[in-house]
């Protein structure tokens, strides 16, 4: 099969060595490597994103803009193959190839504000390049991702269909998920708000899809695929969520859950160094908020999974999900009991940014 997929692109499979990367992500990935030269092959999970084809026409109008608008940027787009298709569909899937970026590497864990603050310059530099590109000629390859309205619906479905045993240990969680429906209800505003756009946005900005180079500074985003019409806070507070706290979503440990602050500030000081020009100010007022927003919604979506006999995440271990509730809703506990905090960093660095050669009016 492989085989078959390279010659597309003028490979000899039987002068590459192919490496398989086992790193838990979505799609299925390869390392090609040939003698002048390395590439990435990978197998859409068109499980998860039901239109493949959608993915691959956003990726082909952004490489087009960005190459007239911004010919530098290093843009990680499929390779055309022979025939000039930038997407194989063969019986066994959906298959492109990507130039491997030398010298690049990717990092699975934010050990640094350094690191923070690189990865969220790199993701506020992409949307900022794409803010003159019309965000609403892009498909949707995951409809609703980021619907709170959906999520918390999803939400009361399951409490009414869960079992009493199930409801019994996560009284709790659910509790505290109807307390704060006021984050549900500004999202509600934000909607309806026009100072409020649409951008593009990736909608995953773990720091694995940032590419380092040796130096460790930020060279560009990838894994493209989620890349779609949203609004700014989306990229921000996934970025609150995976970078703040020393301690990931799987940690059963409550006690190793806090806010680290100075990272707080590191993701403020990267994203608004690129973006700060281009947000609107209702957007910038929204900024702590991200937090609220994503947290809040990863832990209905592991208490809803939990409620639902762990039908969509899977469980490893009795009461997985329910521990992941937990731990989203420690974090949000951690993240507003400094939001006070968090204003005042704002104020401080946005100061630090005018006084600065980061701040340009771009």
């Amino acid at each position: 099969m492989l085989a078959f997929i390279l010659k597309q692109f003028g490979l000899n499979y039987q002068h590459c060595t192919v490496q398989q990367f086992d790193s838990g992500l979505i799609n299925k990935t390869w390392k090609i490597q040939t003698q002048y030269k390395s590439y990435i092959l990978q197998k859409i999970n068109n499980h998860i994103f039901k239109k493949p084809r959608d993915i691959d026409e956003n990726l082909c109008m952004l490489k087009h803009y960005l190459l007239e608008q911004f010919p530098d940027y290093l843009f990680v787009a499929p390779i055309a193959s022979l025939n000039g298709e930038t997407l194989i569909t063969t019986t066994d899937g959906y298959f492109r190839l990507f130039n491997f970026v030398e010298g690049s590497h990717t990092i699975n864990y934010v050990k640094t504000p350094g690191e923070a603050f690189e990865a969220a310059r790199q993701f506020g530099k992409f949307s900022r390049l794409l803010s003159g590109f019309d965000a609403e000629k892009l498909a949707y390859p995951l409809p609703n991702f980021h619907n709170l309205n959906l999520r918390y619906t999803q939400f009361i479905e399951a409490c009414t269909n869960a079992s009493i045993s199930r409801l019994n240990q996560a009284k709790e969680c659910i509790n505290f998920i109807e307390a704060h429906h006021d984050i549900l209800n500004t999202f509600n505003q934000i909607k309806n708000n026009k100072l409020i756009h649409n951008r593009v946005v990736h909608h995953d900005t773990k720091i694995s899809n940032v590419l380092f180079n040796d130096s460790d500074k930020g060279l560009c985003v990838i894994d493209l695929d989620t890349v779609m019409p949203g609004i700014y806070i989306s990229d921000v507070g996934d970025m609150v969520r995976t970078y703040l706290s020393p301690a990931n979503e799987e940690e059963a440990d409550l006690s190793k859950i806090f806010i680290r602050k100075d990272f707080f500030k590191a993701i403020y000081k990267g994203y608004y160094s690129e973006m700060g020009s281009a947000l609107t100010k209702a957007e910038k007022d929204l900024f702590i908020y991200s937090g609220h927003f994503i947290i809040y919604m990863q832990a209905i979506r592991f208490l809803s999974d939990f409620l639902n006999n762990d039908i969509y995440y899977g469980a490893k271990y009795l009461n997985h999900n329910l521990n992941r509730a937990n731990n989203q809703i420690t974090l949000l506990k951690e993240y507003l009991a400094v939001n006070e905090d968090l204003e005042a960093i704002i104020q401080n660095t946005e100061e630090e940014l005018k006084d600065s050669n980061l701040f340009k009016i771009k």
